[in-house]
């Protein structure tokens, strides 16, 4: 085969680029077309192929992205988180602000916990102004609106519950009063059933595909604390309306579910330190009531408690309002059995 390329006339035989382009021509021509369009129609297979692996990749890929995106969730107390890890399970990633032995009132505020509300799906907060002190400046800091009272990812404990013991006038005199009522209503296993629904529900909005999952953990929930409802209310059965002191009117919820009476504080009013006068009326309504027990919880003054429970033959009894607060407690369930086992044991 002879291929013959044409130059321009006045082109100068020897010039570089005419020896190039002539070189270039006659290694062209060389090759058969036939065999050039094998060779392009050869890739072309391979080429779709390619293609393909890497659609494919790129599906599985966002598949796994998508299965494995977990809810960022944050809850500011260590009750509400104990009850969204029994609904969330491990589809969700869950940060918890303050420490099961930190007064709920007063939490140490951190930086990192602007970072976490910033990067939040859902928050569970009270509702009842507990957290007042420190979690609207975090909330302001973080600037997230998804979390913003109102939006799906804005979960309140507190919502459809009944508050107890909700002043008709709330002033500075009356100590540390919340003007919505008392906030300390988790202790009861009925409002936290309740709560747990709550919190699957609006996890389920907020995460359609594991919505079943979020009912089934509810469920299971559901049934455990109606089992041990049972166990429970037997046990504080023979203690019916029998008195118990507790250092801050942290149990009203509690004290109401088991027929119980928690009614004489160490705290004068909430909120405002024990002063001797107001331990000596205490002293002597607990030996006219023949009271047994004083309540106590890690962040109060324990020393205050066992002065009182001596000069009255009580027993100083360890409770928390949220699970991990003491040994053995670190679920919602496991809480309240202690709970009610100490007590039990101190009304004896």
């Amino acid at each position: 085969m002879h291929c013959h390329p044409e130059r321009s006339e006045g082109s100068p035989k020897n010039s570089s680029i005419t020896q190039f382009n002539e070189r270039d021509l006659r290694f062209d021509c060389e090759i058969p077309r036939s065999a050039r369009n094998d060779k392009a129609h050869s890739r072309r297979p391979q080429m779709l192929i390619m293609k393909k692996i890497l659609l494919t990749l790129s599906t599985i890929l966002a598949c796994a992205f998508t299965t494995h995106a977990k809810l960022n969730v944050v809850a500011t107390l260590p009750d509400f988180g104990s009850l969204a890890r029994e609904i969330g399970g491990d589809k969700i990633d869950i940060i918890v602000l303050a420490k099961a032995t930190e007064d709920p009132h007063f939490v140490d505020a951190r930086p990192s916990f602007v970072v976490s509300l910033r990067n939040a799906d859902a928050l569970i907060d009270g509702g009842a102004e507990l957290e007042l002190g420190w979690l609207p400046p975090l909330l302001q800091n973080a600037r997230n609106p998804k979390i913003e009272v109102g939006k799906p990812g804005r979960i309140q404990a507190s919502q459809g519950i009944r508050l107890m013991n909700v002043p008709t006038t709330a002033t500075r005199a009356a100590g540390d009063v919340h003007a919505l009522g008392n906030p300390h209503f988790t202790a009861d296993p009925i409002i936290a059933k309740a709560i747990a629904q709550h919190i699957a529900q609006s996890f389920a909005a907020l995460d359609p595909p594991n919505a079943a999952f979020y009912d089934g953990n509810y469920k299971k929930f559901e049934a455990t604390i109606n089992a041990k409802l049972q166990e429970w209310g037997a046990a504080m059965l023979p203690f019916k309306d029998q008195h118990g002191v507790a250092y801050h009117d942290s149990w009203p919820y509690f004290a109401h579910r088991f027929g119980i009476n928690i009614d004489i504080f160490l705290e004068p009013k909430p909120g405002i330190p024990p002063s001797p006068s107001h331990l000596t009326e205490v002293i002597a309504q607990m030996k006219a009531q023949h009271v047994k027990a004083v309540i106590v919880e890690p962040y109060h003054d324990r020393r205050i408690a066992e002065k009182v429970a001596s000069a009255t033959g009580a027993k100083v009894v360890e409770f928390s309002q949220f699970p991990g607060g003491i040994p053995g407690t670190d679920t919602y369930v496991k809480l309240i059995d202690t709970l009610i086992s100490r007590l039990a044991a101190a009304l004896k």
